[in-house]
């Protein structure tokens, strides 16, 4: 298999970074974020509610993968990443970054996947007909560990293939120009790229092989044991959100102004989020998330990489990158 970047490269580059640190402002905290993601955040977001109940002001970054807010983090620059895949966090604290899971941010499966072009017809029924393809994929975050499990499932040799590592939005725009066969990703792009091809299984068809995708809210290590009641705040303002958007009657209210602060128009968040589960904390602290299956999840991402030579060696566990303690504090909050 073909790198034109080498997920091995990031790994070692996110190593380099991990015992650099920056002072941490408590008058100012750094959000990173993805466009064309809709969650309900935003409307706290775009209501500047964070940042009166944090009593903070907070900057939100956009980024385009879960890798680089890995490594923005790792150089001190962002705080908390929202909606951070578990392949890319993997992929962090394999290789030593002290990062922490504090929440899940929501659970997807029809949003995350891979595209075939249309023009080659190919389906589940004959995906062995990849072989020898180019494919777009953005190393090291859940379409990463998706690609590669999809192509276990149907028996695809990687190395016959020429993986091309991209960003969804540049994944898209390489389908919608034929020059890659196949593209994977989520989001915005995720959406163009279904406008030039179609995918080979379906979000239940890949939970029922076990491929299960979520995110989290992430955070170094040390900025949550030094800021423990900032931290719980902040998980407090997003249950909140999750919780009003869940309740179904806000949801006209809120719509409108997600879709303006995600960059989408509303047909559109309308459709992404109707695909999108945002748990409850206390479903987040049951034994399916936080207590137990998130951290079982995870040791099961990093063998398919490390199994793929993607990443060198995986962590004996996967335990103690998974903080529930301030999500505890917010559910008393």
């Amino acid at each position: 298999m073909t790198f034109r970047k080498t997920l091995t490269s990031a790994v070692a580059t996110t190593a380099l970074l991990c015992g650099t640190t920056s002072a941490m402002a408590l008058d100012e905290v750094t959000v990173a974020y993805f466009m064309e993601w809709p969650m309900p955040f935003q409307y706290a977001k775009a209501k500047g509610t964070y940042d009166t109940e944090l009593g903070v002001k907070v900057n939100w970054v956009a980024f385009d993968t879960g890798t680089a807010m890995s490594a923005a983090m790792a150089a001190g620059d962002v705080h908390f990443a929202v909606s951070q895949g578990v392949p890319p966090f993997v992929v962090a604290t394999s290789a030593g970054q002290d990062l922490q899971i504090i929440d899940v941010a929501v659970s997807y499966s029809d949003n995350d996947n891979c595209v075939v072009r249309s023009d080659l017809e190919i389906t589940k029924d004959n995906a062995a007909d990849l072989a020898g393809k180019k494919v777009a994929v953005p190393l090291g975050t859940a379409a990463h560990y998706g690609f590669l499990k999809q192509m276990a499932h149907f028996g695809i040799d990687l190395a016959s293939l020429e993986v091309v590592d991209m960003a969804p939005p540049d994944g898209a725009a390489a389908i919608a120009q034929g020059s890659v066969d196949m593209a994977c990703g989520y989001g915005g792009g995720l959406n163009r790229m279904k406008e030039h091809g179609n995918v080979l299984l379906t979000g239940a068809e890949k939970e029922e092989l076990g491929i299960l995708v979520f995110d989290v809210t992430s955070a170094p290590a040390g900025f949550v044991a030094e800021n423990p009641d900032l931290v719980a705040k902040f998980l407090k303002v997003t249950a909140d959100a999750n919780a009003m958007w869940n309740e179904g009657s806000a949801k006209a209210e809120m719509l409108p102004v997600i879709a303006k602060d995600a960059g989408m128009d509303e047909a559109a968040t309308e459709r992404d989020m109707a695909t999108f589960v945002f748990p409850s904390v206390e479903d987040q602290l049951s034994a399916k998330w936080l207590g137990g299956g998130a951290q079982d999840f995870m040791k099961g991402v990093a063998e398919v990489f490390v199994t793929s030579g993607s990443i060198p060696a995986a962590l004996p566990d996967y335990a103690a990158t998974v903080n529930s303690a301030p999500l505890a504090a917010a559910q008393g909050m």
